[in-house]
């Protein structure tokens, strides 16, 4: 399994892994190549997967002195960690390389296409990146996330999610659950905020902005997951319990109507809440929401390599289960309009979560395991091309 570096790349590649594991394959038999630089050793720490992790870091789309600098030290890195791809590849003799995409994917797929190994491709995207679109023509087939894939001999198999997103119901019942857990009233209709580990500026301005507009109203709640690079511009509003991604000491008295955390690892308690998600559109949050069903209002982020944001946005737009708010018109006024118009319409909701799930795949690790497994050359077959 090439790839990693960061949550996007990583978390669809363990999905593979854990499903091949589930068809019958050992788990020592699955070997991890992914980033030094990423957060790919803590996230498979005690997974039982073997793991080698290889120098290099993405490039930097820029010509200023210290870009252009850096992406020196980025591409000897990279030639660095092509080199040792290549032994680890010739030594190991893998039935298959499994691509996950971006910088990380890069060695070991370079070397199984010098030593004949099969190599094939997981783009979740709607817009392949860099590294699959120069691997596409050698690959021997492409697990694709979306109908719209330019990538050569693809199938089409969705975007593997974690168990627990395929899980979530929402139901009137389940979604008061959810919302008592998050430390939420559980009667009122709730908006989910949200923009990465990091945070969106932007949509955190916007989502601040929306609190005060709402702050007078007893029929909405907000659940604003800031992202750790903000948090403290934001801390002084009313802090959840520790059910929630925050650590802090739970509110006393009635539940708030905006919480704001810093972080939230259980997403799919969110996703079970929430009657409208407001963020980013990367691929994991847009394969999430359709698996979970989810309306939302995508924002997506300027300036991301191929415009693939707002490609995966369209996605759920096109299939009436989102809409589309450009990342300069994100305010106050225009979410609240947009977000004040969509709640005002609870029918219209339900809608757009069924074209949400329409779309989705809860199946995707299962059938990417098995587009791996098409593809591997036999376990005896041990000659190189």
């Amino acid at each position: 399994m090439a790839g990693g570096g960061t949550a996007g790349h990583l978390q669809p590649a363990l999905a593979i892994a854990e499903a091949l594991v589930d068809a019958g394959h050992p788990r020592q038999a699955i070997e991890f190549v992914g980033s030094a630089r990423g957060q790919d050793r803590a996230a498979l720490a005690g997974r039982g997967f073997t793991v080698t992790l290889l120098p290099g870091r993405g490039l930097v789309r820029s010509m200023r002195v210290g870009d252009v600098v850096r992406n020196v030290g980025a591409l000897a890195g990279l030639a660095v960690a092509v080199v040792r791809a290549f032994a680890l590849v010739a030594r190991s003799r893998p039935q298959v390389v499994v691509s996950v995409g971006g910088y990380a994917s890069l060695p070991a797929s370079l070397a199984a296409v010098m030593l004949g190994v099969p190599l094939v491709l997981v783009n979740v995207d709607a817009v392949p990146g860099a590294a699959n679109r120069l691997l596409g023509r050698f690959a021997r087939a492409s697990a694709v996330g979306w109908e719209a894939s330019s990538l050569p001999r693809s199938v089409v198999t969705g975007t593997p999610v974690r168990p627990e997103i395929a899980a979530v119901r929402r139901d009137q019942g389940d979604r008061r659950v959810a919302r008592r857990t998050l430390g939420l009233p559980e009667d009122r209709p709730t908006v989910a905020v949200f923009g990465g580990s990091l945070g969106a500026r932007r949509i955190n301005a916007a989502a601040a902005g929306l609190a005060e507009r709402w702050k007078q109203r007893d029929d909405r709640a907000i659940y604003h997951i800031v992202g750790r690079r903000d948090w403290e511009e934001y801390a002084g509003g009313p802090q959840p319990g520790p059910a929630a991604g925050c650590r802090h000491q739970p509110p006393t008295g009635a539940a708030p109507s905006v919480v704001r955390v810093p972080y939230e690892d259980r997403m799919e308690v969110v996703y079970g809440a929430a009657d409208l998600v407001v963020g980013r559109a990367g691929a994991m949050t847009v394969a999430e929401l359709a698996v979970a069903g989810v309306p939302s209002i995508l924002v997506p982020l300027p300036g991301a390599p191929g415009d693939h944001q707002t490609a995966n946005a369209r996605v759920l737009e096109r299939a009436g289960a989102s809409v589309l708010l450009p990342d300069p018109d994100c305010d106050a006024r225009s979410l609240g309009e947009l977000a004040d118009r969509l709640l005002a319409d609870p029918t219209g909701l339900d809608a757009m979560g069924r074209a949400a799930a329409s779309v989705g795949r809860p199946d995707a690790a299962a059938a990417g395991a098995r587009v791996v497994e098409a593809n591997a050359r036999p376990p005896r077959a041990r000659r190189w091309r």
